[in-house]
């Protein structure tokens, strides 16, 4: 985590990664209503009614907000540990494909080497899944050309890349470079990493189910519509004020749980699969540099 201190009123006022330009049109538009519901009752027309205060419960509206807030909050930190926990086995996975597999040709370095990439674009290639992206040149430097054209045509590549890599350990094993036992344990970690990969495909493939939106959408509307009734005969010509100050709440909180309820998006506030992926691209080159004697790689390991 970082140490470095942050200025609060500068986060306060920031207008990157905020929702207010994602609010601002429903915040001007409650602002303006409530200059109009003024503007009628200056006009001495019959328009202030407290007793709409009772229209939507502020207890209910504040419950359903947090539970929308909490909710895409769950799956936000759900993602999160799906990423960590591919992470871990990637690395988990590469450095024992590195050392256990024994080299007994120029030839078997090559191909462990070919594996170790394919790992990565297993990450990179999920990544892309999840935000519904294309194929792209971020996975041609890691893999042959062949494979880089089947896997354009692949609904789900990153299955693709885990079959190649399951493909390899028991080729590595039909050719004695890796005991049972060890190609077990590889194999299982290459589950793992599928387990993490469906994970994130399930928070992906199960949005918040849209009645609920729409209904606390509802719900946000009928409320700040309803608060220049109620203040008007209080605050007169500040009821525009006060009213978009409380849309502003009431619409960020709601905008807040939009933004992150899917981790996996291109966006500043979102996970930081890029960076994630990089990372991993740098672990796996530094890790392809060392030099191993893989006859002596301890069984013991797993």
């Amino acid at each position: 985590m970082s140490t470095k201190k942050v200025n609060w009123f500068r986060v306060a006022f920031q207008l990157r990664q905020s929702v207010i330009p994602k609010i601002m049109p429903q915040v001007l538009g409650s602002g303006v209503f409530g200059i109009f519901i003024s503007l009628l009752y200056y006009l001495r027309l019959p328009v202030s009614l407290p007793i709409l205060s009772a229209l939507v419960p502020s207890i209910v509206l504040g419950l359903l907000l947090v539970f929308r807030t909490n909710t895409a909050y769950e799956r936000f930190w759900e993602g999160r540990k799906c990423w960590g926990s591919l992470v871990i086995n990637v690395r988990n996975l590469a450095r024992k494909i590195w050392i256990v597999i024994e080299e007994q040709g120029p030839k078997d370095r090559e191909h462990k080497i070919a594996a170790l990439r394919l790992i990565v674009a297993f990450t990179i290639a999920t990544k892309l899944y999840l935000r519904e992206e294309p194929i792209n040149p971020e996975l041609q430097g890691l893999m042959s050309p062949s494979e880089y054209f089947v896997l354009q045509n692949r609904r789900t590549p990153p299955l693709e890349i885990a079959f190649w890599v399951s493909d390899f350990l028991q080729k590595q094993h039909r050719r004695q470079r890796v005991n049972p036992v060890q190609v077990t344990a590889l194999q299982h970690l290459i589950d793992n990493i599928i387990d993490a990969f469906s994970s994130c495909e399930r928070i992906l493939q199960t949005p918040m189910p849209l009645p609920y939106a729409i209904h606390l959408k509802q719900l946000l509307l009928i409320s700040c519509l309803s608060l220049p009734f109620q203040l008007v005969k209080d605050l007169t010509w500040a009821t525009g004020i006060v009213v978009a100050l409380i849309s502003f709440t009431l619409f960020g909180i709601e905008q807040i749980g939009i933004q992150i309820e899917n981790p996996f998006a291109r966006a500043l506030h979102n996970l930081p699969l890029d960076e994630m992926c990089n990372t991993m691209l740098i672990n796996i080159e530094d890790l392809s540099t060392l030099a191993t004697d893989s006859s002596f790689a301890p069984t013991e390991i797993f």
